[in-house]
């Protein structure tokens, strides 16, 4: 069905290629190419697709590395050389994209042999690398650029750990108490900003497309649409919520962001709500732009911006397949390494150790839960695994520090020596690991208080072959947008309605989980990674050839009005009686 309302199609601007059915196969018979990218592309994003490591387990000769130093100046690290012959000789191991954004961009870069501009952060990385920071990538079959930026030990505090994520992340997030200025923070994330346009500069061209991802370059887009052709498209996603205009007015320099982001041709949220603040914020804090609310276009001068709402998807069919390839060797083995019985019904929570991520709030519901249902002691196991985040910042170190002490508060409270109702862990998991734990869940709890998406719960249906796991799914998330109706919506804040939505997970019958599951693993199949990179391709397309048509009428209408201005000269020139302070308008008021 055609969608024919504008504000609609801003959400769909094209029909979903992949269809699946419960199982994952694909139901329309046909192969997919993936997203191809109009014109040349230039990603920058804060993560590199692939780093450089030294191997510190093998053997060296010379086993120190070059020494570094910082020029606070520039931000930017210098290798220092060596006085001695003796060179590093460890074997140098590269990490390739695994998951997520960077792994489906990667393809996509290599089909356009395009550019990709990210911070290196690899010990190896510019060991690899030609006189201008780039190397060729992948690394056994290059195709496409990387330019690495070299950040100083103080630009990363400043610009990573301080503004983008003491003032933006808790910002967009609603947690204003947390929000933390401190001297020079903007500065640097304005001059790291700065780095990126400039080698965007050297990589752009009046076809180009430059498409920069997340909230680390609020101010770049407008820096680099000040550096390159006119015809260049800018465009960028911004992948955590946008705050409310009340939240936004705690924003240092919010003003100075929104002129950066109208820098942008394009610009994306994940749902219609972060794109309508946006535009919200717009209106109330620069009341010089021109706000189009049917069109979510914003006019500030001669520049437009679109503004879109995509939901992102993941690669689910990798997913599936993985958590179809586990053996019941592979999951007795974690169970056995995490001391979990394997009988037992298993609730499941996979986030990273970040205050927005719900994790008091849910591990109260279980403690609730057990409460009310003292049958379930010993039978019911919810197993907690947190990846620690931006450990350096205080509120990461204390949220972690209470995590730690409820689940241990909890476990002492209802656990026996034989059992113990949480099992917390904070090591790393396989993609393999992650899909059996996936699987086998019978119930998973996402609990974000906000959260711009929530790429987990996706994944647990993705991996959820035997479509008889519940998603219990929380009302903040982006997520909540396409898989809410049949997840179980929760208020994270509402302990004792996350453990009334637990006790009917584990009371629903068989045919109805499989029907909520199946109807959520064909949205997540639908709306998947490839999906939203079309999507996204789409919009790029069209805002480009809008912008091509603006700038020929533009052109078309100067050219006319150089003319009609040249005609008028000539016969003022011609006309002895003509008079040169003429106004028809006046002329025709007059009368």
């Amino acid at each position: 069905m055609r969608v024919t309302d504008e504000r609609l199609s801003l959400t769909a601007p094209s029909n979903r290629q992949l269809r699946a059915d419960g199982g994952g196969r694909r139901t329309d018979g046909t192969g997919s190419d993936g997203p191809t990218c109009p014109n040349s592309l230039i990603v920058v994003s804060n993560r590199q697709p692939y780093r450089h490591e030294y191997d510190t387990a093998a053997s060296t000769a010379g086993s120190d590395r070059p020494a570094t130093t910082a020029d606070a100046a520039t931000g930017t690290d210098e290798t220092v050389p060596e006085s001695t012959d003796e060179t590093d000789t460890r074997p140098i191991t590269v990490d390739e994209p695994t998951g997520g954004l960077t792994a489906g961009l990667d393809p996509v870069l290599q089909q356009a042999a395009g550019t990709w501009i990210a911070w290196g952060d690899g010990d190896a990385d510019f060991d690899v690398t030609d006189e201008h920071d780039c190397v060729a990538v992948p690394p056994n079959d290059p195709s496409y650029t990387l330019q690495r930026i070299a950040l100083s030990d103080e630009a990363i505090d400043s610009y990573y750990y301080g503004f983008s994520n003491r003032v933006l992340w808790p910002l967009c997030h609603g947690f204003t108490d947390l929000v933390e200025t401190r001297s020079n923070d903007f500065e640097w994330y304005r001059t790291v900003n700065e780095r990126f346009a400039e080698a965007v500069r050297e990589h752009a061209t009046a076809d180009s497309v430059v498409w920069l991802q997340d909230y680390h370059f609020a101010l770049a887009s407008q820096m680099i649409r000040d550096r390159v052709p006119q015809s260049t498209t800018v465009a960028q996603f911004w992948h955590i919520p946008w705050p409310t205009s009340t939240t936004f007015q705690h924003c240092p320099a919010g003003r100075t962001l929104l002129e950066g982001l109208l820098g942008n041709d394009l610009l994306g949220f994940h749902v219609d709500r972060y794109a309508e603040r946006f535009l919200d914020c717009v209106h109330r804090y620069l009341p010089a732009a021109d706000v189009d609310w049917d069109r979510r276009t914003v006019t500030s001068g001669e520049q437009t911006t679109r503004v879109v709402a995509t939901p992102m998807g993941i690669d689910a069919e990798s997913y599936d397949q993985d958590a179809r390839s586990v053996s019941a060797s592979q999951r007795s083995s974690l169970f056995d390494r995490y001391d979990i019985a394997r009988e037992n019904v298993i609730g499941l929570g996979v986030d990273r150790l970040d205050y927005t991520k719900g994790i008091p709030e849910r591990l109260a519901a279980v403690e609730r839960f057990l409460e009310w249902n003292p049958s379930s002691h010993g039978e019911f196991t919810f197993v907690q695994t947190a990846t620690p985040s931006r450990t350096d910042i205080p509120a990461y170190e204390r949220y972690g520090e209470f995590v730690r002490s409820e689940v241990e508060r909890i476990n002492q409270r209802f656990g026996t020596q034989a059992w113990n109702p949480i099992v917390y862990t904070e090591d790393y998991l396989s993609a393999a690991e992650l899909c059996a734990l996936y699987r086998r869940a019978d119930l998973m709890i996402v609990s974000p208080l906000v959260d711009g998406m929530n790429l987990v719960a996706q994944e647990y249906v993705a991996s959820s072959v035997d479509g008889d796991g519940m998603l219990l799914l929380s009302q903040g998330t982006g997520a909540h947008e396409t898989l809410g109706s049949h997840a179980l919506t929760i208020d994270p804040t509402d302990t004792d309605g996350v453990a009334r939505q637990l006790e009917r997970a584990l009371s629903l019958s068989p045919a109805e989980r499989h029907l909520r599951m199946n109807t959520l693993r064909k949205r997540v199949f639908d709306g998947n990674l490839e999906w939203w990179m079309t999507a996204q391709f789409d919009w790029i397309r069209r805002v480009r050839n809008e912008t091509l048509r603006d700038d020929a009428t533009r052109v078309a209408d100067s050219d006319a009005e150089r003319e009609f201005d040249s005609n008028s000269e000539a016969d003022s020139d011609s006309d002895p009686d003509s008079d040169s302070d003429f106004d028809p308008y006046e002329r025709t008021s007059s009368v």
